[in-house]
């Protein structure tokens, strides 16, 4: 009760947010949806009864309606429950801010408002499912795929809103013996990134870690972006983590690792955009194929938020404009064709 009364009084703080209800349990929850039909709803994943996964579970089969998770915990095993409501339709996570009084409540309450206030202008949120599961659609063919050059030797992907499940689903679906290093930029709340890497890992023949800085990376390993710090690629192979001035507001940021890229592998890398509000790396994607580089970027009608990919197509930087289920299958054909250079 004490949290919801916190969460209530923090929301209608702001003149923007009008709090329409509050629910102590899952089924209460249920109810309220079909009732007041919010313009987004802030779910904790333990409540009584019902919890908060099988409560979004069943809000996105009935009533779809944008979700956050305002969650509390930052152990990692709890941490990566809360991106199995992600997988259920929940859009992001944020961290619940401390109560009043402490010294980090007022950031943590505006880090907590705006971007509700976001994704409350989600009005639909859209869900894709595998194409076997759904009627076909007539698509344009897509372009084949080219021989990569000898030289590449990794890829990079960029998400916000949305993200989570498709880089789910990508590292789910590469081989193991997948052979280019993978970094992963995922805007999030601070506090969530280990149990996102934990999430990941669960489902990926790849092994997936929170970046370190100095490491070098080594092929068919995943590599997370973790809280509140820049990450990039330098000359000499190793990841390189830094406190640099956020970039279009984030640490870390998109732009900044691909940036990187172009200046350390340029036509060596291969690269890429999901779903995600704003423009993070969009510019820099067709900075990359400008010299070279492979690029790709989740098409519109799979993506939640169409900002990140849809600014990176309008500008001509997407090799590539694919589907969640096509984007493992030409990654792992980029592979192939690398392979069949070096022989």
């Amino acid at each position: 009760m004490v949290v919801r009364e916190l969460l209530a009084k923090i929301l209608s703080s702001d003149p923007g947010i009008s709090v329409i209800g509050a629910a102590k349990s899952g089924e209460e929850a249920l109810l309220a949806v079909a009732r007041d039909r919010p313009d987004v709803i802030t779910m904790d994943i333990h409540m009584p009864g019902i919890d908060g996964l099988e409560t979004t579970r069943r809000i996105m089969e009935t009533q779809p309606t944008p979700i956050v998770i305002v969650s509390g915990s930052t152990d990692a095993h709890e941490v990566a429950t809360v991106f199995q409501a992600m997988e259920a339709g929940a859009l992001a996570v944020l961290r619940r801010p401390p109560g009043i009084g402490h010294p980090e409540h007022e950031s943590s309450a505006r880090e907590l408002v705006q971007p509700l206030t976001l994704m409350s202008a989600v009005k639909l949120v859209r869900r894709w499912a595998p194409t076997r599961a759904e009627p076909q659609l007539r698509r344009a063919p897509e372009p084949p795929i080219p021989a990569a050059p000898a030289g590449i030797n990794m890829v990079a992907i960029g998400a916000s809103t949305g993200g989570p499940p498709v880089l789910q689903t990508i590292l789910s679906e590469l081989p193991k013996d997948f052979p280019a290093p993978i970094l992963i930029v995922q805007h999030m709340a601070v506090g969530f990134c280990d149990g996102f890497a934990e999430w990941l890992a669960q489902s990926s023949a790849l092994p997936v870690h929170v970046a370190m800085h100095g490491e070098v990376m080594r092929g068919g390993h995943v590599y997370v972006a973790p809280d509140d710090l820049q990450m990039k690629v330098g000359h000499d192979g190793r990841i390189q983590l830094t406190r640099d001035l956020p970039e279009n507001g984030l640490r870390p940021s998109v732009s900044y690792l691909f940036r990187s890229l172009a200046e350390v592998s340029g036509k060596g890398a291969v690269a890429g955009l999901l779903s995600g509000m704003g423009r993070d790396g969009a510019e820099e994607l067709k900075l990359l194929r400008d010299r070279g580089a492979i690029t790709f970027a989740q098409d519109e009608a799979s993506s939640v938020v169409d900002g990140m990919p849809g600014e990176a197509i309008r500008l001509g930087a997407a090799t590539y404009v694919l589907h969640p289920d096509k984007i493992a299958p030409t990654l792992a054909a980029l592979a192939n064709n690398r392979k069949a250079n070096k022989r």
